[in-house]
């Protein structure tokens, strides 16, 4: 078999021993759903008129939620899983298989970018069955690029801050503390209209908050452009990179010492 089939059959696995996983694959798919239904009965999801067109204020709320269900799946799912796998020794055997190093690693993140797609999807008919949510149709090539690019941007970054965690126990605070004071800076859960310049600044360095822009420029129907911003993209692939950069120098197979 070809490494790329080796690659696919690896997605395949990855994908059966998710939905093996009842627990687990029941609350990666509740989660999004619980925040988009949070923000709608906090936040309002009357109509929002502008431009000349109206729509559910709620149509705001789903590429906000998508960014967040696209960054749990890949950041912090492989960060955790991975490191857990690590400790156990299964990384280590795996190395010691014929299955090539690459074709595991893509495993895993082509599994956690399909599951990226499912969430969004999930996401997306949700609001649009329940909150009245406007799908712009003629935006959704640029709205499935943004989801593609950071699905494999913040896949790579989940990977490199495997070379950061110390232990499986770690995990989960190390990959919390990375990502979530982000999330709250960068309009994913609420939009910092009269937060600090230094903190908008700073929340400006980061992937998360041009990612935000990005998913809601692909989805707001008040623009009429394609849909595409080119500028946020390329900043969350540019982390992408030094993320697969830094994988390559610290990603470790075997327990650490």
């Amino acid at each position: 078999m070809s490494d790329l089939g080796l690659a696919a059959r690896q997605i395949r696995y990855e994908n059966r021993s998710f939905w093996r996983n009842p627990a687990s694959a029941f609350f990666t798919f509740v989660f999004p759903i619980m925040f988009l239904v949070i923000f709608n009965l906090l936040f309002g999801s009357g109509d929002y008129q502008g431009f000349g067109k109206t729509t559910s204020v709620s149509t705001f709320y789903v590429p906000a939620i998508a960014a967040f269900a696209v960054i749990t799946a890949t950041y912090t799912n492989l960060a955790i899983s991975v490191s857990f796998a690590r400790d156990e020794g299964v990384l280590k055997r795996v190395r010691g298989t014929p299955l090539p190093s690459w074709a595991y690693l893509a495993g895993r993140i082509g599994h956690s970018t399909l599951m990226c797609v499912l969430l969004v999807a999930i996401v997306t008919l949700f609001g649009v069955l329940f909150y009245g949510v406007d799908v712009p149709g003629n935006k959704m090539p640029a709205f499935v690029v943004a989801v593609i690019v950071g699905a494999a941007s913040f896949s790579a970054l989940g990977l490199a801050l495997t070379g950061l965690i110390p232990n499986a126990e770690a995990a989960p605070p190390i990959t919390n503390a990375t990502i979530l004071p982000l999330l709250f800076v960068s309009d994913i859960f609420i939009p910092l209209e009269d937060a600090p310049k230094w903190l908008a600044t700073v929340a400006g360095i980061f992937p998360i908050k041009h990612y935000s822009a990005a998913m809601l420029t692909a989805f707001n129907p008040f623009d009429s452009g394609s849909g595409f911003a080119w500028g946020d993209l390329a900043v969350v692939a540019a982390w992408g990179v030094a993320g697969v950069l830094l994988a390559i120098r610290f990603f470790s197979w075997e327990p650490r010492r």
